[in-house]
């Protein structure tokens, strides 16, 4: 289900892994991202993958595919909304299907925000939330997303969310229902985000609340 914020939609950021971007100051089919994703990922016996992500180290690269995801999210995703500051996607891996390199499955649900800065804090712009399935493939130069299967809005939501996650639906839903992960790391990506952007940014805020200090 995809939740579009515009300035006064309370906010539920979605936890399990952080990414670093660079800004949306150009189009975006035009960004250039630096995104760099490290994930401490325990994958079951039936290939889920837990909860148990961690913010970015600086030395992961494109031997991983999040950065492809990365840029399919500021890119096919972000170029639907209107250009901010600071484009910063992250998602919650759902499940993993790494057994044939020219499609790898990657089951999450995908979230972009869009934050313009004003003084030393980040302001929510924008955003959405794209739960689905990552079609991806390696490449000799790293990984690209090939196709994206998205969950469908409105009455088809929950059917098409069934048949895209099969046994991986539940797993999905007790995602999306933890408000308190989501803004845990929602808060981490920002802080990751700024860090790496040398930002001199000590705050975020959504329209109509308080503003929150970074950790």
């Amino acid at each position: 289900m995809r939740t579009t914020i515009k300035f006064n939609l309370l906010l539920a950021v979605i936890a399990v892994c952080a990414f670093i971007m660079t800004g949306c100051k150009k189009k975006a089919t035009e960004t250039k991202t630096n995104a760099v994703t490290t994930e401490e990922r325990v994958t079951t016996t039936d290939g889920q993958v837990t909860n148990e992500e961690q913010p970015p180290s600086a030395e992961a690269n494109e031997s991983t595919y999040f950065m492809a995801i990365d840029r399919y999210l500021v890119e096919e995703i972000g170029k639907h909304y209107d250009k901010a500051d600071h484009c910063v996607p992250f998602h919650s891996i759902v499940g993993v299907d790494e057994s044939n390199a020219d499609d790898i499955l990657v089951w999450g649900d995908f979230w972009l925000f869009n934050y313009n800065q004003s003084g030393d804090t980040l302001k929510t712009a924008s955003g959405g939330n794209y739960p689905g399935l990552m079609h991806l493939r390696q490449t000799e130069s790293g990984f690209e997303v090939i196709a994206f299967e998205q969950v469908a809005d409105g009455a088809d939501n929950i059917p098409s969310a069934k048949k895209i996650f099969g046994d991986k639906f539940d797993a999905l839903q007790a995602i999306q229902s933890d408000d308190q992960k989501r803004e845990e790391l929602r808060a981490e990506v920002l802080s990751k985000y700024v860090k790496d952007q040398k930002l001199e940014v000590t705050m975020y805020q959504d329209y109509g609340w308080p503003a929150k200090a970074l950790p």
